[in-house]
């Protein structure tokens, strides 16, 4: 039988009420932050090459690499030149090339056989999301990569070794080798890190089968963030690096990397190969929100003492004056705001006391006073 029996309208409100205030009661002890898990949103593109104008490079983002290492051969016993030439580095039609060809060319007093070009970023960072669509060269002996390396690397001749930087000997800088593809095995795409726990032939690595790696573009990228590093294609990932140990052996990624593109010529390159590219529609690099570098002046005449900190923290600046107000934040590598404070200069410092009670970590500051920023790193 049909029931059409009606509760007056106050009645039905007040149910209503009652239900939502005892729903409230069984949830008060979860408190919403507003955090979105996987929100992409979490990043903004700090530096981007789209590759829309026609020609050579863009040098104030790319710098040619073309100095042969002592003994007049690049490693692993690649067998090419690198040369700062349109001919092996050029963008038509708003893809760059990287073209690896057989020809003779003589540079520095050698002469070989192969030419190719290897470009180095002009911009480092620590942590972030890197992403580079490409398609890939074919050929049994090519090796193209999209990787990075320490901006403390003493290669000489790299880009961040002219500017000053090149302190420290490679595995100890650190290398981390978003994609590598050899034409002897086409198709298969490999991510691996190179420390000094394990490099060379290292046993740190992972990759896929694309089937159309060499015909289609694809998504190569890379998340870094504080304790790991996620490697995949077209967002399927295919390996992630996160040591149980980290320390100088096992994790030198805490400080800045640069990017680089090339294509290597192996030994065994086939008799018949003449030229191949790798072409690139655009390489970005993201950070998240909180801590982006838009608008900041890293490492403008700014000390931090001491690194590693334990309570107190002291930021040491060259331009500023006494009693002007600082706006002095903290983040978790991950963009957690951990602590904000307004501090007024002494002399030429700031004096950042109470962070005693803080995780063992690494963490990323900022500075604003007046029209001036800054960013610093520092070590808990």
């Amino acid at each position: 039988m049909k029931n059409n029996m009606k509760l007056p309208l106050a009645i039905i409100i007040a149910l209503l009420f009652s239900f939502a205030s005892n729903a409230q009661n069984v949830y008060d002890d979860f408190e919403y932050d507003g955090a979105i898990e996987g929100d992409p949103d979490e990043y903004s593109l700090v530096w981007a090459d789209e590759f829309n104008t026609d020609g050579a490079i863009d040098l104030d983002k790319w710098f040619h690499q073309t100095k042969l290492p002592s003994g007049g051969s690049w490693f692993n016993n690649e067998i090419q030149h690198y040369t700062d030439r349109t001919d092996n580095a050029v963008v038509e039609d708003g893809i760059l090339k990287i073209i690896a060809k057989k020809e003779t060319y003589t540079d520095q007093g050698y002469t070989k056989n192969y030419t190719s070009a290897r470009l180095n970023s002009k911009f480092a960072f620590t942590y972030g999301k890197v992403e580079v669509k490409a398609k890939l060269p074919t050929g049994v002996g090519t090796w193209p990569a999209i990787w990075m390396l320490g901006k403390n690397i003493n290669e000489n001749g790299a880009y961040w070794e002219t500017q000053g930087y090149g302190t420290t000997t490679w595995p100890d800088c650190g290398e981390i080798d978003i994609m590598e593809h050899w034409g002897s095995n086409q198709n298969y795409v490999q991510s691996a890190t190179h420390t000094p726990s394990s490099y060379g032939a290292t046993e740190n690595h992972g990759g896929q089968t694309i089937s159309t790696a060499s015909t289609e573009f694809h998504v190569y990228s890379l998340e870094w963030i504080l304790d790991k590093l996620i490697f995949a294609v077209d967002g399927n990932i295919h390996y992630v690096y996160e040591p149980q140990v980290q320390n100088a052996d096992t994790w030198p990624f805490d400080a800045d990397q640069y990017l680089l593109l090339n294509i290597a010529i192996q030994p065994n390159i086939e008799d018949s190969f003449t030229e191949s590219a790798m072409e690139i529609d655009y390489v970005r690099v993201y950070q998240r929100d909180d801590l982006s570098i838009n608008n900041m002046e890293p490492d403008r005449g700014l000390q931090v003492y001491p690194n590693p900190v334990n309570d107190q923290l002291k930021l040491i600046f060259d331009d500023i004056r006494e009693g002007e107000t600082a706006l002095v934040k903290i983040y978790t590598m991950s963009g957690q705001l951990v602590t904000a404070k307004e501090i007024t200069t002494e002399s030429n410092q700031i004096t950042l006391n109470g962070l005693g009670a803080l995780p063992k970590g690494v963490y990323s500051g900022t500075v604003s006073i007046q029209n001036n920023y800054y960013s610093f790193k520092m070590v808990k």
